[in-house]
């Protein structure tokens, strides 16, 4: 198998994705449920588009023919700096035929074994069923710190109780997606959820020996909040411009959030990211590694776990070439010079 033959067969299953050549947003405006970006979709299209707007500075002079991708999250070396964002809620949102817990745990098979198999780590998703919480605790279980289940941001005592599940599933880390607060999709179940304050992130923060990522972070007063609070780690996301509209794009935020808390806290960042030279980009606004979800959904569903890991080794060997052509060694201390403003 290709990943041009995943695509072409998750295609065919998916109603809820078109599938398109560039994965931008535009043709799956409003699709929710589905993979499209709330209403007019200007969250998820600001996220390509803020990604867009810088260049990368070639520097071939000072280029070296190996550089490295590797990476160090919480003590833990991995391949590159490319993580499985979360997806729950399979067949809500790609719309595809079966049984839903059975697909659930397909695709949470499917992207965890790809992400091993691949050397990096991967995140899984929460949902209105105990289902899609659980296929992530499963798959933790078989591949012992390398999941990051994620919880939706119910009360206090709902996510202490799944972060001891994940504790027992050996789970590398635990998250929160706490902007799925305004979630649809949490609404069509009839799940409670709301915001968290930063009294509640150390509440969860001292609840657990793992470390805890906080992803829905978009200014530095809240990324410095979590740092405050113990937390381990945030995500840079807008939850894909799923959860409101007309929202800035990470790439415009990332950069004054480096500059808050770069170096107390692990970055991780989602949105827009498509490519090898996008992680490259990323990292030189200051992350420490990327989260990457629909196009991984896309290749789980075709492909199962065997076209997740091709995704995975084709993003890792663009990056690997940005970093050739851009003069970047390692990944210790990726410069900001490496970039150019284009508007």
């Amino acid at each position: 198998m290709d990943l041009q033959e995943a695509r072409e067969l998750a295609r065919k299953k998916m109603k809820g994705c078109y599938v398109c050549p560039e994965c931008d947003g535009k043709a799956c405006k409003g699709m929710i449920p589905g993979f499209g970006g709330l209403r007019t979709a200007k969250s998820f299209l600001r996220n390509v588009e803020a990604l867009a707007e810088y260049g990368l500075v070639m520097r071939s002079m000072d280029s070296e023919l190996d550089p490295n991708p590797a990476v160090t999250i919480f003590g833990k070396e991995i391949s590159m700096p490319v993580l499985v964002a979360p997806v729950g809620g399979v067949i809500l949102n790609s719309k595809v035929p079966g049984d839903p817990a059975t697909v659930e745990m397909d695709y949470n098979e499917s992207v965890t074994k790809g992400a091993f198999d691949a050397g990096t780590l991967c995140f899984t998703g929460d949902g209105g069923m105990e289902y899609m919480f659980e296929s992530g605790i499963v798959a933790s279980k078989k591949r012992e710190e390398t999941v990051i289940p994620t919880i939706k941001p119910r009360s206090n005592d709902q996510i202490i109780e799944k972060i001891k599940i994940a504790e027992q599933a050996h789970a590398f880390a635990v998250a929160s997606d706490i902007d799925a607060a305004t979630l649809i999709n949490m609404h069509i179940f009839g799940q409670p959820v709301g915001p968290k304050s930063a009294s509640d992130i150390a509440e969860l923060v001292k609840a657990t020996s793992l470390p805890f990522i906080v992803k829905g972070i978009m200014s530095p007063e809240e990324a410095i909040a979590c740092a405050d609070a113990g937390a381990k780690g945030i995500v840079v996301s807008n939850h894909g411009g799923r959860i409101l509209d007309g929202m800035v794009g990470t790439a415009d935020v990332l950069p004054e959030i480096a500059k808050a808390v770069k170096g107390r806290l692990t970055i991780f960042v989602d949105g827009g990211v498509r490519h090898g030279e996008d992680v490259l980009k990323m990292l030189a606004l200051g992350a420490d590694a990327v989260l990457i979800g629909r196009p991984i959904a896309i290749a789980a569903i075709g492909g199962q776990a065997e076209a997740v890991k091709l995704l995975l080794d084709a993003l890792k060997r663009e990056l690997m070439d940005a970093m050739m052509i851009t003069g970047v060694h390692d990944l210790s201390n990726v410069s900001p010079d490496i970039l150019r403003r284009l508007k």
